[in-house]
């Protein structure tokens, strides 16, 4: 089957080095996971522990349990869970904080509706992987907070008031809207989906991929927007080609997971053009470049859009089997990740990003945002994808 050996790869990867490397950073004495990790490879203890990465520590356990189901990764995800349940969330005013300092005191008492969206989605994976119906109760924090009649608002002070949103806008923009948060809102909505459908979510999750087919998408150039006003009128004229494959497959999932026909004959020539717009535009040197602003590429290799890039390109083939080339650029930039992204250093992980010559740029192995969610996602999703490929081609 085309595939399998670079996927057995992964797999081998994700057990030997990835599930030990964030095992390591599991702190026994204030719960939760260490939120910092130098280029050095020095573990800052003391460090905050930003909310998203625990939410997504918490999802890559949960998720790895689910598919390997030894015991020791259902007590890495209930490490995680409780540390979420104790410090991350705000029992008075609802949802999520920020960040939280190593000891659970509040450092950043901001509720994202991008940082919310993660929450859902990790606790979602843990309630299937052990059966915690606690777990399922923030949506309604999202819905109920976080809307506007247009879609989803982003930043709010701790009473969900609205604010800047400084922490999701970059290239000089203020943003009230995201492609960013929404895409992750309809990810989180997705997982809570399949593992608890309801009407409710359904509504949504529609109502979402009508956003994305209406007013992220531009036809014209076949990619998504990425910043908007309140009303979604694009900000500025930037191409996220890490975000757009990355886009593509998740949509796919969506859809798949949703089973309605008529959404799915709506997104799905927007999801192809997604994958071949990228490839055609950013495939470069066995890897993905990382964005275009005002047509100018930024040629720096980040670690999650590799990652992005292998899933997406593999579902674009698996969904066009005629497109080999997809099929070809998955293993190639697999093969880019071995060679170049994972850091060789025992006791490391993936660097975070290269440079336009490919050699690593001196940024943390562990931060807020530096995760083992999109690495370890990659891993899950094509071995879980390489097994039903199996099953099909053996009826």
């Amino acid at each position: 089957m085309a595939g399998q050996e670079f996927i057995k790869e992964m797999e081998d990867h994700l057990k030997e080095r990835m599930i030990p490397f964030w095992e390591s950073l599991r702190d026994e004495v204030y719960g939760g996971y260490y939120g910092y990790k130098g280029f050095d490879l020095a573990v800052d203890e003391r460090y905050e522990k930003g909310c998203i990465l625990n939410s997504r520590i918490l999802w890559f356990f949960s998720n790895a349990y689910r598919m390997f189901q030894n015991e020791r990764l259902a007590s890495d995800a209930r490490h995680a869970y409780e540390f979420m349940k104790n410090y991350c969330v705000d029992r008075d005013y609802g949802g999520v904080y920020w960040s939280v300092s190593y000891d659970g005191r509040v450092i950043d008492s901001t509720k994202h509706t991008y940082n919310q969206a993660f929450a859902i989605y990790a606790l979602a994976s843990y309630y299937d992987a052990v059966g915690s119906e606690e777990a399922l109760q923030i949506q309604s924090v999202i819905e109920e907070k976080c809307t506007d009649e247009w879609g989803y608002l982003e930043a709010f002070n701790r009473r969900f008031e609205p604010e800047d949103n400084d922490k999701l806008s970059e290239n000089g923009v203020m943003a009230e809207k995201t492609m960013n948060t929404l895409l992750h809102v309809m990810e989180a909505y997705t997982e809570l989906y399949r593992v608890s459908p309801d009407g409710r979510t359904e509504k949504r999750l529609c109502f979402i991929l009508d956003l994305l087919a209406d007013k992220l998408y531009n036809p014209v150039l076949k990619r998504q927007e990425v910043f908007f006003d309140k009303t979604w009128n694009s900000l500025i004229d930037l191409h996220s080609y890490g975000h757009d494959i990355e886009a593509a497959w998740l949509t796919d999932r969506c859809l798949d997971v949703l089973g309605n026909q008529g959404y799915s004959d709506k997104l799905t020539p927007i999801t192809r053009a997604l994958t071949g717009k990228v490839y055609e535009k950013a495939y470069r040197e066995r890897s993905l470049l990382n964005e275009a602003e005002r047509g100018v590429d930024d040629t720096t290799r980040v670690w999650w859009v590799q990652a992005e890039a292998v899933v997406g390109f593999y579902n674009g083939w698996q969904r066009q089997p005629e497109h080999t080339e997809y099929l070809e650029a998955a293993k190639e930039i697999w093969s880019y990740i071995c060679n170049h992204m994972i850091d060789p250093r025992p006791g490391s992980e993936w660097f975070w990003s290269l440079d336009g010559g490919h050699r690593p740029m001196e940024k943390p192995i562990v931060e807020p945002w530096k995760c083992p969610y999109h690495n370890g996602r990659m891993c899950m999703e094509m071995i879980r994808r390489s097994s039903m490929q199996n099953k099909s081609d053996k009826r």
